[in-house]
């Protein structure tokens, strides 16, 4: 408790010195997937978008980015394979900088979750196994099926391996601090590290060793490619995302923190498990703590935090940032809201992934 007249201290708003970054506070932009880049180039409104939400010692992630022409899933979803793709992310991140925050990518391939549709020359996606995924609700409401996958050759995978290295040093080529794996949500380094989903019975399969192969040997490329101390992760051992459960996801989850140590990578962020009933998402939040002990970097939590929420976390040490994703969506200057216990803007889902480059994107009101 705070002495009269002495202003409180509010643990998600101290200074936090992340590697070489220094942080002004512990509030993360989420990584937002927005499907406005058409035709998978980043485009100028984005400049204004990430801007916004771009404090000085702020930490924000990108929305998830291709990292070849076989990654994508989704209509209008940036990329970073290409030259043009590259000079398209510098004035963003030149922006974001100009406000003195840094700016991590996010690397994604979606494996499975896609069709041939969004696949070079109409061919299938490529995945670790060759199971289907059943008909799913797309962003947008619809429905969407999705081609049923082809797997991979054991010989094929380090050549994914390599576009993934490729895409990190193109990220770093457009001025971005750093990257982050995605390795959450049932996309495909989920479909090799959990079991629901990977039937492999090569090198890649079985075993919770061989199940995470393919995942740390993409960590070990870009740390060798741009450093270890620009790579950071996200996984979700606790979801279900894309029928992509685990049989056993605390001893996932461990296995991964603990052999993400070897390469020294800068943050591991982790999505909280949550339970939903009828009337409303219950948080668990203390399933991360075994992972936030065993992980030697920087541990951020994320999923379905408030500010409280936020503010328990990094008290009790459960985490050293929070992510927080439709909250900052909503409001650009969350870190200023959450400094004064200001009221939030409520967000609009039916503008998350619409292509308008201003409505529900760019029109969030400030405080001011």
């Amino acid at each position: 408790m705070a002495a009269e007249g002495e202003a409180q201290v509010i643990p998600l708003l101290t200074p936090y010195k992340m590697g070489n970054f220094n942080l002004s506070h512990r509030i993360v932009l989420a990584p937002l997937t927005r499907q406005r880049s058409y035709d998978n180039v980043p485009q100028s409104h984005a400049v204004l978008y990430y801007s916004q939400r771009a404090s000085k010692g702020g930490f924000l992630i990108t929305e998830a980015t291709g990292v070849s022409n076989t990654a994508q899933g989704l209509l209008h979803t940036p990329g970073i394979w290409s030259k043009e793709q590259v000079e398209a992310w510098k004035p963003i991140v030149d922006a974001v900088h100009a406000k003195g925050a840094t700016l991590f990518c996010q690397l994604w391939h979606v494996g499975r979750v896609s069709s041939s549709a969004y696949q070079p020359n109409g061919e299938a996606p490529i995945s670790s196994t060759d199971k289907p995924l059943k008909p799913q609700i797309k962003n947008d409401g619809n429905e969407t099926e999705h081609t049923p996958p082809r797997r991979l050759r054991t010989d094929e995978i380090p050549h994914i391996v390599n576009d993934f290295r490729l895409a990190a040093r193109n990220a770093i080529e457009a001025g971005f601090d750093g990257i982050e794996i995605h390795g959450a949500h049932g996309y495909l380094h989920e479909q090799f590290m959990k079991d629901q989903v990977n039937d492999r019975t090569d090198k890649y399969g079985g075993s919770l060793e061989n199940r995470c192969r393919f995942t740390l040997e993409v960590v070990e490329a870009i740390a060798n490619e741009i450093g270890a101390n620009r790579v950071g992760i996200r996984l979700s051992p606790f979801g279900d995302f894309g029928e992509s459960g685990d049989s056993n996801p605390k001893e996932l989850g461990l296995y991964m923190a603990n052999a993400l140590n070897k390469y020294n990578i800068l943050y591991c962020h982790m999505v909280e498990p949550r339970m939903k009933n009828v009337l409303e998402v219950v948080e668990c939040p203390h399933r991360l703590v075994p992972m936030r002990k065993a992980f030697n970097g920087t541990f951020i939590a994320s999923g379905g935090y408030d500010r409280q929420g936020g503010i328990d976390a990094i008290a009790q040490n459960r985490a050293d940032l929070v992510a927080y994703g439709r909250l900052f969506l909503a409001n650009p200057d969350l870190p200023k809201r959450y400094a004064i216990d200001a009221p939030l803007n409520k967000y609009n889902r039916d503008t998350f992934y619409t292509p308008d480059p201003v409505i529900g994107y760019t029109d969030y009101p400030f405080l001011e």
